[in-house]
């Protein structure tokens, strides 16, 4: 549907309604289409074997010509991760802070598009021209530097994009968010807000960066061995704090994690971090140190299975071991999904004998996101005409209007949206026309979109109840020549369940017995025969339902 009415804009969120992560959102006036955003979400335990989740594109794919370009708020995973497979498909104009663009270079140097693409720097405070949108980067304060809302100027009034934010009245670099601006923007009329919700539970403010400074200067400063510390990448923040406290305490500091190698290179290059000359080794230099001479800064915040504290705490890393004594500092919150595997490794690092201080002890860790006192203050600053509460699940999006309502944004002014929805706003009223097709696309090595439900559903019967493999060699008449012979994965030890193997071989043998009474030779037939009499046999013994895979074979 195009949207050519003057003084309306459409705007249609692609990630980042009802989940955390993938965060996208499309903007179209007149024709023309601009992209906030591209993230990833992590997977969940029941995505099986899958590396990244991305929004779905297929809107943008199929109206390509329409698209000015797409404008960056910060450079973390969950917006700027899916900009790789974007680009692949589209070649439009990227616009960013420099930490963000610098962040984006490595991601799209992977993929090999660097060279072919098109990247355009703005400094916070400063505006794009991006076909006829006028983008303003305002900034705010985030556990990442340089992040900024965005203020898209339209023919029906602006778009404040709030993103990912709080407001940090002692922040780290020194840079306040600028809430001059977002007032000034509210003093002229904003069309509609979307704010952050992902800590709308959480009442009051959020704590300073400066609050994990205290807690680190405290640790270093009672550890006897060495110190090692596990936090996101891109936290540059963080990593400034570990290595302001590496000088103070006269420690040296060794990275581990190819993502905090490639984002400690890129921020010290852009001059986002300041390293004393000296204070950073190589890893193989840290058994050459005494061991109260040493912090490890490493990925694995989340319990990821390859990161580097993940291996540490399995006992598998080739340079890094625990030894009794040694503190480990996990300066993160467990991102939805990720409890089970970060609570496994904080208990396999215990169990090595480390001192382990966590987020759920000590404040090692305080959230980049506004809680409700601030929700509220951006609310009033910007005094929006509609209001959308994004980057969150439902319980969280549900919470954030009702706050919005304790501020007086009329109940019927908010919006909850599905992926996909069209929302036309205009000075006088707002209302979802229509909607495109949205949702995930899975990414499993290099495969994008391969992976579907039935996949998953495959991989999850796998996962639960194993595989039989029923190998049978027929003639062209449909006779038996060898087989059946029954291979067991996952199901059953077959040397231990010999009689059950045993037995359900005969009730395949019989199954083609009587296929062969009925000069049955459809292979599909077959399958289908053997496959029930498994089915029906297995379940009444034992209560369980292998993947039954028959392979026939025709001499």
């Amino acid at each position: 549907m195009s949207n050519n009415k003057i003084g309306s804009v459409t705007v249609v969120p692609l990630g980042g309604i009802g989940e955390i992560g993938k965060n996208m959102m499309a903007v179209e006036v007149n024709d023309e289409i601009l992209i906030i955003d591209s993230g990833v979400k992590f997977p969940e335990d029941d995505l099986y074997g899958i590396d990244l989740v991305i929004p779905d594109m297929s809107y943008l794919f199929e109206n390509r010509d329409k698209i000015q370009g797409v404008v960056l708020t910060h450079g973390h995973e969950d917006h700027i991760g899916g900009i790789p497979y974007l680009l692949k498909k589209i070649n439009v104009p990227v616009y960013g802070t420099k930490l963000t663009l610098g962040l984006l270079r490595g991601k799209l140097e992977s993929h090999n598009l660097l060279s072919n693409s098109y990247l355009k720097h703005v400094y916070p405070g400063h505006s794009a021209q991006v076909g006829s949108f006028k983008v303003e980067f305002i900034r705010v304060n985030h556990s990442i530097q340089d992040a900024c809302a965005l203020a898209v100027h339209t023919p029906a009034g602006p778009l404040v994009y709030a993103s990912d934010f709080k407001f940090d009245q002692t922040p780290i670099d020194g840079k306040m968010a600028d809430l001059h601006k977002l007032a000034e923007l509210g003093d002229e009329g904003v069309l509609a807000l979307f704010s952050d919700s992902t800590n709308v539970e959480r009442e009051g403010f959020t704590m300073s960066e400066r609050e994990v400074k205290k807690t680190i200067d405290e640790i270093y400063e009672e550890a006897e061995r060495k110190v090692i510390v596990a936090s996101f990448a891109s936290n540059i923040n963080r990593i400034q704090q570990v290595f302001d406290a590496a000088m103070k305490y006269d420690r040296k500091v060794a990275l581990s994690g190819r993502s905090m190698l490639n984002n400690v290179q890129i921020a010290k290059d852009l001059g986002y971090l300041d390293i004393p000359e000296g204070m950073l080794i190589d890893l193989h230099e840290v058994k050459k140190l005494p061991d109260h001479k040493v912090v490890l800064l490493t990925t694995g915040s989340q319990g990821e299975p390859r990161a580097a504290l993940t291996r540490i705490a399995r006992g598998d890393h080739r340079q890094i071991s625990i030894d009794d004594g040694d503190t480990v500092i996990v300066s993160a919150t467990a991102i939805p999904g990720n409890v089970k595997a970060v609570g496994r490794t904080i208990n396999q690092l215990f169990k090595q004998g480390a001192n382990v201080v966590y987020e759920a002890v000590s404040g090692v860790h305080v959230s980049g996101h506004a809680s409700q006192e601030e929700l509220k203050l951006m609310l009033n600053l910007t005094k929006p005409k509609y209001f959308f509460p994004v980057h969150g699940e439902y319980r969280h999006l549900h919470l954030h209007a009702k706050l919005a309502e304790t501020v007086g944004v009329p109940k019927e002014n908010i919006f909850i949206p599905d992926l996909g929805d069209k929302i036309r706003l205009t000075p006088e009223e707002g209302q979802i026309e229509g909607s495109v097709k949205a949702g995930r696309v899975l990414i499993d090595g290099l495969g994008v979109g391969d992976v579907g439900n039935i996949v998953l559903r495959d991989r999850r019967v796998l996962s639960e109840n194993g595989i039989l493999m029923v190998v049978v060699t027929i003639n062209s008449q449909g006779k038996v020549l060898s087989g059946p012979d029954i291979i067991s994965r996952g199901f059953v030890y077959i040397r231990e369940s010999e009689q059950l193997i045993e037995d359900a071989t005969k009730k395949v043998e019989k199954a083609l017995s009587k296929c062969e009474e009925n000069n049955v030779t459809e292979w599909s037939v077959l399958k289908s025969e053997i496959r029930d009499a498994l089915n029906n046999y297995l379940y009444n013994k034992i209560r369980r339902k292998p993947m039954i895979l028959p392979i026939i074979m025709e001499v």
